[in-house]
């Protein structure tokens, strides 16, 4: 069972909660191959459900939200995790004779590789939850998160609803799924291409490549692999230096694979100018976020700062671990 970081505040027939992104640490493409990955929760990039009842005998529930504002039945395609989220919940409860008016508030980007579908549900659901005075225990919370991910994405391996509700990095291999220990502080940037990322055909790429040439490949998901072993026990060891070289090496086979973009590649090149520990495309990559390390939060400033002047639509700063 992972750490859970999910703030619930609990009003009266009102309820709200919150979750965060998440990321990948070490891992992309070579899980989907049987080698282990690191999921990193990037708590600054929050998201925050607000459920209130709506009276007068209301014929049903309406969001609030970007993508989304009226009536949930009248809801389009994309959110409709969502509306799983609000009547997945309800029905869990045995509730059929209440209607809520749900607010979202979102700071996670959509396809960046940041989780933003799980980290909905995970606020919208424990919000609902929390207006109706109940609490969800962690199996049923991720059980109802995984309802929504399958609404967004069919077969969610459970990465993305772990990571959004973990407050330390989790530890994927094999279905197995457990937290990271760690031995010191790390202060991590993830910035913005402003690119969506194009995974599913990066997956398929790197899998037409496979197919014809399975050696090659295969031994570079066996390095990428062995890298996110490596960079799990320099998290437990507390050794930042440690795991900015795997984050390097991780992005370099990942080029090798060519997952990279352009824009990844510019921003990478920019934390590295700016002495980044280590810095590497996150997620499916050919879009999406570059991750880079921190020695501090002076240094994540400059890093940020650095990002954005090589052209990021935007940065987030989380640290994890120990407080100095």
């Amino acid at each position: 069972m992972t750490s859970t970081h999910l703030d619930t505040t609990t009003t009266p027939g009102n309820g709200s909660a919150s979750s965060h992104g998440k990321t990948i640490l070490i891992g992309e493409h070579a899980v989907v191959y049987g080698a282990p990955a690191l999921v990193l929760p990037v708590l600054d990039a929050r998201v925050v459900a607000t459920v209130t009842p709506v009276s007068g005998g209301a014929p049903g529930h309406t969001l609030e939200s970007t993508v989304h504002t009226g009536p949930l039945d009248l809801a389009p395609a994309a959110v409709m995790p969502t509306v799983t989220a609000v009547t997945a919940t309800l029905r869990h409860f045995g509730v059929t004779d209440r209607h809520f008016h749900v607010r979202v508030d979102s700071e996670v980007p959509t396809a960046r590789g940041m989780g933003s579908s799980a980290a909905v549900a995970a606020a919208v659901t424990a919000a609902v939850a929390d207006a109706l005075g109940e609490t969800l225990d962690a199996d049923t919370h991720h059980d109802l998160i995984q309802e929504c991910e399958r609404v967004a994405h069919g077969r969610p391996s459970g990465l993305d609803a772990r990571g959004v509700v973990a407050a330390v990095p989790v530890w994927f291999e094999g279905g197995r799924i457990e937290p990271v220990a760690l031995g010191a502080r790390f202060t991590f940037v993830v910035a913005d291409t402003g690119v969506p990322g194009h995974t599913r055909q990066a997956v398929a790429a790197v899998r037409e490549r496979h197919d014809q040439d399975p050696v090659v490949v295969d031994a570079v998901i066996d390095r990428i692999g062995a890298l996110a072993r490596r960079a799990r026990g320099t998290l437990e060891a507390g050794d930042a230096q440690g795991l900015g070289a795997t984050m390097d090496a991780a992005h370099d086979l990942l080029s090798a694979l060519d997952v990279s973009s352009a824009d990844l590649d510019r921003l990478v090149d920019a934390a590295r100018a700016a002495d980044a520990l280590g810095a590497k495309l996150t997620g499916g990559g050919r879009g999406g976020c570059v991750l880079a390390l921190a020695a501090d939060d002076d240094h994540a400033d400059r890093i940020a700062a650095a990002l954005r002047g090589a052209g990021a639509a935007a940065t987030w700063t989380t640290t994890i671990g120990a407080r100095a």
